[in-house]
């Protein structure tokens, strides 16, 4: 989230990374996606890059989002549906009423996920809200005559909050289903959902509550930017007095890098990108993926809860 922050990606560019979750700034409307380490560094000393132009497949969201719901929801339905393989070098083209009034928060969650249904990169048409997170650009929009491979449409007016189960991102149920899972672990945090209005939503659910004795919770702001505004805005402070541990900004457990690692058995529910097998520790450990409310409540319930159950 650094770059975007720092106002270094902007709309209409073209941009690589040596992380896969690159396509994260096709929410800026730009092309963005991931390349190996050794392409990169190609690019580096070249300035130049071999790509494909990717067929397009157009996703149509429609109807309004119930409360607790959001872009990782969104993001978790539409992999569920399409599958891992749904969108293998495929541009995604996020698009729809429920695109154009959600927050630029949300569009970055959605975007960061386009990797985990096998796309090359994602876009969403920039619009008043990207004018708003960024003032400069070149703003592209779709031909009225694009051609897509695939069109997909959904109503998602009756969508309840989606855990993505172990061990695929596309093993999503709703979360009303999973209510006898019991957690070890939960993790708030990663550069998928550990922005400054997740950590807001996860602290509105933790303020004045502690969570289960049983349960290790673990929030990690995605920049030190946003570090610095959650303790300024007194969400650190909340985060701690309901028994948290806060470390500095860091992609920690998502990857098995250092604090949460899982031991076997044990069962993390985290709001980071991938749940496969051995992702986060121990390769008998499990993980479960959700939005940033869901794992403060499940933290104080000691099992996978709608945050209403809380709030």
């Amino acid at each position: 989230m650094l770059l975007p922050e720092a106002g270094l990606v902007k709309p209409g560019d073209l941009v690589i990374g040596a992380d896969s979750h690159t396509c994260t700034y096709g929410a800026l409307g730009a092309f963005s996606t991931g390349v190996g380490s050794t392409d990169l560094a190609a690019v580096m000393a070249t300035g130049k890059c071999w790509l494909k132009v990717p067929e397009s497949i157009k996703f149509i969201y429609k109807g309004r989002l119930k409360k607790w719901v959001g872009g990782k929801d969104i993001i978790l339905y539409t992999i569920g549906k399409i599958g891992v393989d749904g969108a293998v070098y495929k541009a995604m083209e996020f698009s729809g009423p429920v695109i154009k009034n959600l927050p630029m928060d949300d569009r970055f969650t959605m975007c960061n996920m386009a990797i985990e249904a096998g796309g090359k990169n994602v876009i969403i048409e920039p619009d008043e809200i990207t004018s708003v997170y960024v003032k400069k650009g070149k703003f592209y929009k779709s031909d009225r005559n694009a051609v897509y491979s695939k069109t997909y449409e959904y109503d998602i007016s009756k969508l309840e909050p989606q855990v993505a189960c172990p061990h695929l991102p596309g093993n999503v149920k709703a979360v009303t289903k999973l209510r006898k899972v019991n957690i070890d672990q939960s993790f708030i945090g990663s550069c998928t959902n550990g922005r400054l209005s997740d950590l807001r939503i996860a602290a509105r659910i933790l303020n004045g509550k502690k969570i289960n004795s049983r349960v290790r919770l673990i929030v990690i702001p995605a920049t030190q930017k946003i570090y610095l505004a959650a303790l300024k805005e007194g969400l650190l402070e909340i985060f701690l007095k309901a028994g948290g541990a806060i470390n500095t900004p860091s992609c920690g457990p998502c990857l098995g890098g250092h604090s949460g690692i899982l031991a076997e058995g044990e069962v993390c529910i985290a709001t980071t990108n991938r749940n496969f097998r051995a992702r986060m520790g121990h390769p008998k450990s499990f993980v479960y993926l959700s939005n940033a409310a869901v794992a403060a409540a499940s933290a104080i319930k000691g099992r996978i809860t709608h945050p209403k159950e809380i709030i």
